[in-house]
């Protein structure tokens, strides 16, 4: 095998499955900085090794594998680490069977396990949140502070804080049983959302969403409805498959944005807005249901729209409604308040749109000062909607959502020649 192929495919496999076989060598080593390097040191071997003898027939646990053994070598040439191989190395050496015995698939789900420990109830709930989405699903300390709206240097204290609890609380890495279980399961829905949300619309970059990510969020819920038949589990996982089932037609082929008004239905896939509709069906009637069940209550409406002049906005105002007096959070005003404008017109859209905006909890949400500009460019306010779209397109990170703002900066600085040549800021 030539370098430059077993270069891309090692290449694959940290951008696929790093995070799962960092969460297998935590459980092995019992401590995130050992495990931390020894995933760096697996992939190093790999990248020595694998151009010359191929690649092995179960790449993932071969890693893991590697990770372990060069983690006990480490240990073993530092003396200053004895006490702790004397606590660890005869536990690690006797682990049976051996990983790289195993197929990839039957490796215990340790991604499971870290998202449960580190939503561990001695955590602070922003630190548990901050703490997953760092180990979890290596997201950088930049792009979830972005997230967050809060300063680089407190998330990583509250990183850093999180990380020294588990190893000083000799916190288990597990996922609990019975009434443990039930109380973290609302921070591990969340996370689990929050990772889905990255994949389907990143926080930054050239494309609009990472596939890899939903897949893995997809898949975790999947477990965790196997684990726990809770309505919200169900409406959880029934929101992403439907909000997943329009990602073919979210852009087009130079991956420019599609807005949902232009999407192809007939593209989208039917047989994942089944599988939804009937999750949320099961949470509904189950009783308990919360915040994901009503949203995804919310999407299943617009799947099941024919067209998007057919979409029942009534109902979504109705569902929205009740979203908030169970979760209110300004997110959710500034989705209704579109909801609105649709079902009310422009006017009833601008005006709620514009009570967001004046309270400030959302100055630095693109999306905000988006939903404002298009409304003022419907009521044909253009010098407003003009200043309302530079200023999203100032706060955007995603390429694909910049180049639609620009887009409609240009449109409407065209149609208005005094604006025509003033720059966007």
């Amino acid at each position: 095998m030539s370098a430059a192929l077993a270069r891309r495919r090692i290449e694959a496999l940290y951008r696929e499955e790093s995070r799962r076989i960092y969460a297998s060598l935590i459980r092995l080593l019992g401590d995130m900085q050992l495990a931390e390097e020894a995933l760096q040191e697996a992939f190093r071997a790999a990248l020595e090794q694998w151009p010359e003898s191929g690649i092995p027939d179960n790449p993932r646990a071969w890693l893991v594998s590697a990770g372990r053994f060069k983690a006990i070598d480490a240990l073993r040439r530092q003396s200053r680490h004895r006490d702790k191989l004397d606590q660890i190395g005869d536990a690690l050496m006797a682990e049976a069977p051996d990983p790289a015995d195993l197929a990839d698939n039957a490796l215990e789900d340790d991604r499971l396990r870290l998202i449960f420990t580190c939503c561990h109830p001695a955590l602070a709930e922003p630190a548990r949140v901050a703490l997953t989405l760092r180990e979890v699903c290596d997201l950088s300390t930049e792009a979830i502070a972005s997230a967050f709206l809060v300063p680089v240097p407190t998330l990583a204290q509250r990183i850093v804080r999180a990380k020294a609890k588990i190893r000083d609380a000799a916190i288990a890495f597990e996922v609990p049983a019975g009434a443990a279980l039930e109380e973290r399961l609302q921070t591990v829905l969340q996370v689990i959302y929050l990772l889905y949300n990255e994949g389907y619309s990143s926080s930054r970059g050239a494309e609009l969403g990472a596939p890899e990510l939903v897949r893995e969020a997809v898949r975790l819920a999947e477990l965790l409805l196997e684990l726990l038949p809770h309505a919200e589990t169900r409406g959880l996982l029934a929101l992403m498959l439907l909000q997943e089932s329009r990602r073919a037609t979210r852009t087009d082929a130079a991956g420019d944005l599609v807005l949902l008004a232009d999407q192809d239905r007939e593209r989208w896939d039917r047989e994942l807005i089944a599988r939804g509709e009937a999750l949320v069906t099961a949470a509904l009637r189950a009783g308990g249901h919360g915040p994901y069940a009503l949203q995804a209550a919310i999407a299943a409406v617009h799947a099941g729209a024919p067209s998007f002049d057919a979409t029942d906005w009534r109902e979504i105002v109705g569902l929205y409604d009740l979203l908030l007096a169970l979760s209110p959070s300004p997110v959710i005003e500034l989705n209704r308040a579109v909801a609105v404008g649709m079902r009310d017109g422009p006017a009833a859209g601008e005006a709620l749109v514009a009570e967001l905006a004046a309270e400030g909890a959302l100055d630095r949400y693109h999306l905000l000062h988006a939903a404002r500009a298009d409304f003022l460019r419907q009521l044909g306010r253009s010098g407003e909607a003009l200043a309302a779209y530079r200023r999203a397109l100032e706060l955007a990170q995603q390429a694909p959502e910049q180049r639609f703002l620009a887009g409609r900066i240009a449109a409407l600085e065209g149609a208005a020649p005094e604006n025509r040549h003033r720059p966007v800021e």
